[in-house]
């Protein structure tokens, strides 16, 4: 299998490198039946690292679904650690948001949306779709790659968590990403799948403003992004949370709709958040019921009924 991969990839030819971090180096590679692979190569085998590595095969390994990475294969090899996906021409979502020079970018409000629900889909399958259910804790837009028609799969598994039906998990060592991670998790390590949602609630406010989650580069009251877009929205700013890059306007009520789902995914009390079926509901319908008009609780009285009325108009 090592021999398999060094020719799918050039001998790991630095002219292959498509990605690389922490973990290691992903490779562009070839297989021999002409198949168009990602071939992530992992920097060592001990520790946290060995332990990610198994939980990615065990996971994604057994799970296919339209909107989750396949794995197609691993090698395991002596020190060798290498994991073997299905190709995605787009790369991830992050590189489009924040590493596309060009003024105005490629991502129009349709496949902005289209993303996003391909996303919700995929982590509804894991949440409720599979037993044990399985929790990502590492929803972020890089991790969210895309195919050449946009469409999403999520990937990287290596943090995912099986969890029992009904129940949480209480962790002393907090997995995931500063800016995406729900604060009842960062605080007490109780995790359970609306860890995840309001992850995905991190990521929606993301694709729509074109900000990254924590932005230390913008002034200090808008460093935090789901603090500023909240603010915008008690000041009946909606309209000006857009990316600016964003090619094409949505309706107004559109953007609303996908704000007040964002804003009912980081409610700081993970008990009132949507399941992502539910939300995947809320997406998908051009109206939401009365019901769906219920804001995050530790937004004001004021926000929230001036928000209704903004909505209905």
């Amino acid at each position: 299998m090592l021999r398999e991969m060094e020719e799918a990839t050039g001998g790991l030819a630095a002219g292959n490198v498509i990605g690389e971090g922490g973990y290691g180096v992903v490779y562009r590679g070839v297989l021999r039946d002409n198949t168009a692979v990602a071939i992530k190569n992992l920097h060592n085998n001990r520790g946290q690292a060995e332990k990610d590595f198994r939980m990615e095969v065990a996971t994604i390994g057994r799970v296919r679904h339209k909107n989750l990475v396949s794995l197609l294969g691993y090698c395991s090899e002596g020190a060798c650690r290498m994991l073997v996906y299905q190709y995605m021409e787009n790369s991830n979502l992050d590189k489009w948001l924040h590493h596309d020079g060009r003024k105005i970018s490629p991502l129009t409000w349709d496949i902005r949306m289209h993303i996003l629900l391909g996303t919700a889909k995929g982590l509804a399958y894991l949440h409720e779709g599979l037993e044990p259910k399985v929790v990502h804790r590492d929803i972020k837009s890089s991790n969210i790659l895309l195919d050449r028609h946009w469409n999403a799969k999520v990937s990287d598994f290596g943090l995912a968590k099986l969890l029992c039906s009904e129940r949480s998990y209480v962790t002393t060592r907090v997995m995931g990403t500063f800016g995406y991670v729900a604060p009842e998790y960062a605080r007490t390590g109780m995790l359970n799948e609306r860890s995840d949602v309001y992850s995905f609630g991190v990521l929606i406010m993301e694709i729509i403003t074109g900000r990254s989650p924590v932005d230390y580069t913008r002034p200090a009251d808008e460093v935090n992004l789901v603090e500023w877009l909240k603010r915008m929205v008690a000041e009946r700013r909606v309209e000006e949370v857009l990316d600016p890059r964003l090619p094409d306007r949505p309706p107004s009520k559109a953007l609303k709709r996908v704000v007040l789902a964002a804003l009912r995914c980081v409610d700081p009390d993970g008990g009132q958040r949507p399941t992502m079926a539910h939300v995947v509901h809320m997406m998908e319908d051009d109206q939401m019921s009365r019901d769906e008009l219920k804001i995050a609780r530790d937004l004001s009285p004021r926000e929230s009924d001036s928000y209704e009325r903004e909505y209905d108009r």
